[in-house]
């Protein structure tokens, strides 16, 4: 399942991938703290979030648990992104990407781990 998150609900959901379950007014506090939000702003995106099903809602003081990975978005986006731009081909994607950018040799190890794993 994958789930389409914006830029504010990402903002949120970064908070939440790294600190763990917090109450919504530790949340706010947060939030104002990094982006200036008051506190009706976040938990207007909190209640998006939680209507998509990527944040649960626990008792007790309205507690906040990340109920998506961050990797499962990074892959629902990355699979949109290509499905877009790239007509669903990876390896148009690869060639795009690597052609406007110098890797290292360790990224390119990296790289070639991948595909010796895809085989």
């Amino acid at each position: 399942m994958s789930i389409k998150l914006f830029d504010a609900e990402l903002k949120v959901m970064e908070v939440l991938w790294k600190e763990g379950d917090l109450t919504a007014v530790q949340l706010t506090k947060i939030m104002n703290k990094e982006t200036g939000w008051i506190r009706s702003t976040t938990y207007t995106v909190l209640k998006k979030l939680i209507d998509k099903g990527a944040v649960e809602r626990c008792e007790p003081n309205f507690t906040c648990r990340a109920a998506v990975t961050r990797e499962s978005v990074q892959q629902g986006e990355a699979e949109e992104l290509i499905d877009r731009l790239f007509d669903g081909s990876a390896e148009l994607f690869l060639s795009a990407y690597v052609s406007s950018k110098k890797l290292s040799e360790a990224e390119i190890d990296g790289l070639r781990r991948i595909v010796e794993k895809l085989k």
